[in-house]
């Protein structure tokens, strides 16, 4: 019995430290778009995964940047610094700030 306990003691110590890895931030845009951005931070590869009103989160994985937090997927780019951030989607984009 006590293997067991030790086994489900270390994997809730994982999905423990996963969710705090994890953070949600709600994003309003000026062109109307609410977005949940749900960042994920996997030691070295950083990712966001992307909510739009009545679709599939989308998870965009982070690109080099010189300043604040870039994440791109083909033509959409979704760039954080601070409280801000840009949208860029097919070539349009929207300044988009957290409430």
């Amino acid at each position: 019995m006590k293997p067991l306990i030790l086994s489900m003691t270390a994997l809730a110590a994982i999905f423990a430290s996963d969710a705090a890895l994890a953070r949600t931030v709600l994003y309003h845009c000026a062109d109307g778009s609410k977005i949940s951005a749900r960042f994920h931070n996997d030691g070295a590869d950083g990712s966001v995964s992307l909510a739009f009103a009545g679709a599939r989160p989308i998870v965009v994985p982070q690109a080099p940047s010189a300043d604040g937090g870039r994440y791109v997927a083909g033509d959409l780019e979704f760039w954080i610094k601070g409280r801000s951030a840009t949208l860029t989607r097919g070539g349009k984009a929207t300044a988009c700030t957290t409430k």
